[in-house]
């Protein structure tokens, strides 16, 4: 039992990983011209981790993953707790934007499911909601994000469901 706890917890930190360097892709800082905050780092790793947990949901499997996207859930957020109690944030401050961030988590989750069927206006929208540019004015960029992530999207849809449990997220854009 103790073998199949720790090969859960390390596929659980697999993909958590995976995510994690997806999300802190100097692309996103340089190229999309992003802006580099606590906030934007979370919003990417949120909107990485939607398209992964929609897929298994649209899944007729989904009830088998349904646990282990709970721990890949609850290891985010305590890892993002950790860190800002890293960064000096007292409990009043972490428990007031832990119920802030798991709220704009569900929310960006909610978007995602229908960003298959959003138009470009909408998928601006979206990401000018959760993004943070360094200049206002060059939304230019935001085609690109938009670009980088319908590939993101259509990348995690193609993958098996052994990947996703193994962390295996391989997505090299461009």
């Amino acid at each position: 039992m103790s073998k199949q706890v720790d090969k859960i917890n390390t596929q659980i930190n697999n993909l958590y990983n995976s995510i994690l360097l997806l999300s802190r892709n100097k692309l996103f800082y340089t190229t999309f011209d992003l802006i580099d905050t606590f906030q934007n780092r979370i919003h990417l790793v949120f909107i990485h981790i939607s398209f992964i947990f929609i897929k298994s949901k649209n899944s007729k499997d989904h009830k088998i993953y349904k646990n282990f996207h709970q721990k890949v859930f609850d290891l985010i957020f305590n890892n993002i707790e950790t860190n800002m109690r890293e960064i000096g944030y007292g409990d009043t401050v972490i428990n007031k934007n832990m119920k802030s961030l798991t709220k704009t988590f569900y929310n960006i989750l909610l978007d995602c499911e229908k960003y298959r069927s959003m138009t470009k206006t909408d998928k601006t929208i979206f990401f000018n909601k959760y993004l943070k540019l360094n200049d206002i004015k060059n939304i230019i960029n935001n085609a690109e994000i938009i670009e980088y992530f319908n590939k993101y999207e259509a990348f995690c849809f193609d993958l098996s469901h052994d990947s996703v449990l193994q962390g295996e997220l391989k997505f090299n854009y461009k």
